[in-house]
């Protein structure tokens, strides 16, 4: 199933229709709905189902053209007006009256982006408008306290059935790059009168696959959407392949296994060791072979400190902890150099123009942490309380690393540290609510910005009732020095001079200790050798419409 199809047909340009990409993932999605998509895993399986405006290039992260096939900024970049593509189609789906799927209209665009300024319990991305777009934080407040207003925020206006206007309160560097997240991603009203409460599992879009079976937790299947819009450079007709299906299975072995078989056309992440095997590299039938590809990701694993509640409450027992964990040592000995020890600035590497070397993180220090634990209190680690560090089972690195670390701070500080291993959506939504005191997280770039990761600490992206969830700024941090150097870059219209006061913020945040930064990922996967048009990014940023199998 997983290889080439026996109804494929050809194409122009040497291309080939047919064949199911089949593919795993270890984590288990908690939500399809573009306003709760806050896991990549989710983005990745959604991202074949709904489109934006507009959307990445999976070859070099560009901005291109989706929905709207072309748009305007006015001259003080405060106006973008975009203008849709006609004949766009949803997808066939019950939500329908008679099941078929209607045209796309500005109207569309208008009422999600409406939505993403809602105060809704699956609401999660507000913070992409929220302080930019016109009207955006008026309307949040007034669904807030149920008083919403049908207009929609005042900076989002259908201007004709294909023509959308947004406004912004000051110009947003970033924000065509905001515009193609998922939380931007087109699906119908339909699907909200249809289904409340149950769009989490029920996807509706435009994109070249639609949903046909979806077994949460399980698998996920997609059908070619035969009315999709897209054609390629030779005029083909997208997308090629007939289907797409994800299995949600926590066991690599297993998951290697169906690989070798032919079974699977990718391995998205691959057990640390195996990033050594060469471009071709024989599976041990003497024909089989695969191809491996490997880039520096835009991602920064970490642990967070719950700094609300004592011991991390004190600034010193963040610094000791961070000081005394050897990151070089985690990826060159735990992570086999699968990845960048992260000693410097919480951005991962890669984005042009940012300034690392201006950011400074806190170096493997013994000496000093232990000095730093002593004037906390705790000298020697004596009297210091028992702690559980929390998080996902759904990856091996992770717990290896996490052994190595409970080793470390246990030689240098004499701090026991017990582990708990949960399942993905249950370790994130205790880390969400406030339930954990010291955890691992990671952020995979949303979109190719240092604004992106830290956004994290921007104390906004916080929930100020400390029983709501907060599902941005995990760490809950709130600093009015860090706010002011993120905002007046976000406002900045010099690029060198947003880029410096980002860096700013950055190295803020590091010395407060705000996290315990490890590594940056490095992305390295397993491919069949007849798939063919599956680029790899720093993102993992994937387009499922073009990719074609080999006979």
């Amino acid at each position: 199933m997983g290889g080439p199809s026996e109804r494929s047909r050809e194409g122009l340009g040497g291309r080939r229709y047919g064949g199911v990409f089949n593919a795993n993932e270890t984590e288990r999605i908690r939500s399809l709905f573009p306003l709760s998509l806050t896991q990549a895993v989710a983005f990745r399986v959604a991202s074949p189902i709904y489109e934006g405006l507009v959307r990445f290039d999976p070859k070099d992260l560009s901005v291109q053209p989706c929905l709207a096939e072309r748009w305007e900024v006015s001259e003080d970049g405060l106006v973008y007006t975009f203008f849709l593509r006609k004949g766009v189609r949803f997808h066939d789906a019950p939500c329908f009256e008679d099941g078929k799927g209607r045209e796309v209209t500005a109207e569309d665009v208008r009422y999600c982006f409406a939505e993403l300024c809602t105060a809704r319990p699956d609401n999660q991305l507000f913070w992409l408008f929220q302080d930019h777009v016109e009207g955006a934080n008026a309307h949040y407040q007034s669904t807030l306290q149920g008083k919403p207003d049908r207009a929609g925020p005042s900076g989002i206006k259908a201007l004709g059935p294909y023509e959308l206007e947004i406004r912004l309160v000051h110009p947003v560097p970033t924000f065509l790059q905001v515009m193609a997240h998922p939380g931007c991603w087109i699906f119908p009203k339909e699907l909200d009168d249809k289904y409340p409460g149950e769009q989490q599992d029920r996807a509706v879009g435009t994109g070249p696959f639609a949903q046909h079976l979806y077994r949460p937790g399980d698998v996920i299947v997609l059908e070619r959407s035969p009315h999709y819009w897209g054609r390629d450079e030779h005029g083909n007709e997208l997308p090629f392949l007939d289907a797409v299906r994800y299995t949600f299975s926590g066991d690599k072995q297993r998951e290697l296994a169906e690989f070798r078989k032919g079974n699977l056309a990718v391995v998205f992440e691959i057990p640390g060791g195996m990033e050594e095997l060469s471009d071709s590299v024989d599976l041990g039938s003497g024909t089989a072979r695969f191809r491996v590809n490997a880039t520096s990701a835009l991602s920064t694993q970490f642990y967070g400190f719950n700094a609300l509640r004592p011991p991390f409450s004190d600034k010193r027992v963040r610094m000791a902890f961070t000081l005394a964990v050897d990151r070089s040592f985690l990826v060159d000995s735990v992570l086999n150099g699968l990845g960048v020890p992260a000693e410097g600035a919480f951005v991962a590497p890669g984005l042009n123009g940012y300034p690392y070397d201006e950011v400074q993180g806190l170096p493997y220090d013994p000496d000093r942490a232990r000095a730093l634990l002593e004037e906390a209190g705790f000298p020697g680690g004596s009297d210091f309380p028992n702690l559980t560090l929390q998080l996902s089972n759904n990856n091996v690195a992770h717990v290896r690393v996490a052994a190595a670390v409970q080793e470390m701070l246990m030689r240098e500080l004499n701090v026991r540290i017990s582990t708990s291993m949960l399942p993905a959506d249950q370790h994130f939504d205790r880390v969400e609510r406030n339930k954990a005191e010291f955890w691992r997280e990671g952020w995979l770039a949303d979109f190719p910005d240092p604004e992106n990761f830290l956004a994290l600490f921007l104390g906004r992206n916080a929930a100020a009732d400390t029983s709501e969830p907060s599902y941005l700024n995990t760490t809950r941090y709130r600093d009015p020095v860090y706010d002011s150097l993120f905002v007046a870059a976000s406002m900045a219209r010099d690029e060198q001079e947003r880029m410096r006061l980002l860096a700013e913020a950055d190295q803020h945040m590091l010395d407060d200790a705000v996290v315990l930064p490890l590594y940056h990922d490095r992305t390295v996967r397993l491919i069949q050798p007849w798939v063919r048009d599956l680029p790899l990014n720093a993102m993992e940023y994937r387009d499922l419409a073009r990719v074609w199998f080999e006979r």
